[in-house]
């Protein structure tokens, strides 16, 4: 699914942001990467979803290389990852249904598929009563799970979530990390960046990255003994 070798990526500004990492990650992993601010959570996500590319060293995400050579390579491969901001992204003066659709237009959905697929994944969400109304109205929590909904109705191998519990109260932020983590399935890996350790202390069956200078280390915990 995903492998970064010896790799390491410096800003133009000379900041180390990743520093001389490896890391592998299988299909169907449920990933974790935890540490403070500026510990090179948000540039690792960058670099596996192809917005960076590395100073030095290999990165493999589900079978393309990066940077690629054909940038239509490299375009396919973002088709299949879905993308949760922190900052959301959501276009306010459109609904909820509408932002999943404007997420998905463009990639090789029929328009029936592109509607079913919208559908679908705002119910998984739990959001299909709320498909019609504008997103400025949604509370913080329902706008989130919009811009979940977004990125599953890409019918993605991989979901990047970057911060997804900012903002949120205990309650909503364990409701938004269940719903991701239910999206880990077969030929689909789930990687959330979070500050939100103290929520995923007694999960098991999970992958956690611990990142502090640009370094990280791994811990794979199985599941109940």
């Amino acid at each position: 699914m995903i492998e970064v070798k010896d790799v390491s990526l410096r800003y133009r500004d000379g900041t180390l942001a990743l520093n001389n990492i490896n890391l592998t990650i299988g299909e169907s992993e449920l990933v974790y990467l935890t540490g403070p601010s500026g510990s090179g959570k948000t540039s690792l996500l960058k670099l596996i979803m192809g917005m960076e590319y590395p100073t030095s060293g290999i990165v493999r995400v589900m079978g393309q290389s990066i940077p690629e050579e054909k940038p239509e390579d490299l375009r396919n491969m973002r088709k299949r990852i879905g993308p949760v901001f922190q900052e959301l992204k959501l276009v306010p003066g459109r609904s909820a249904m509408e932002n999943v659709l404007m997420g998905i237009r463009f990639l090789d959905f029929s328009r029936q598929e592109i509607k079913e697929n919208a559908a679908d994944a705002l119910e998984k969400v739990g959001l299909a009563h709320k498909a019609d109304s504008m997103v400025e109205n949604l509370s913080w929590g329902e706008a989130q799970r919009v811009a979940i909904a977004r990125a599953i109705a890409r019918k993605p191998g991989l979901i990047l979530a970057d911060e997804p519990t900012g903002n949120l109260d205990h309650d909503n932020a364990v409701n938004i990390l269940n719903i991701l983590a239910s999206f880990r399935q077969k030929n689909t890996s789930v990687i959330v960046a979070t500050h939100a350790t103290h929520l995923i202390e007694n999960q098991r069956n999970i992958t956690i990255i611990r990142m502090s200078g640009g370094n990280l280390t791994v811990e794979k915990r199985g599941g109940e003994k």
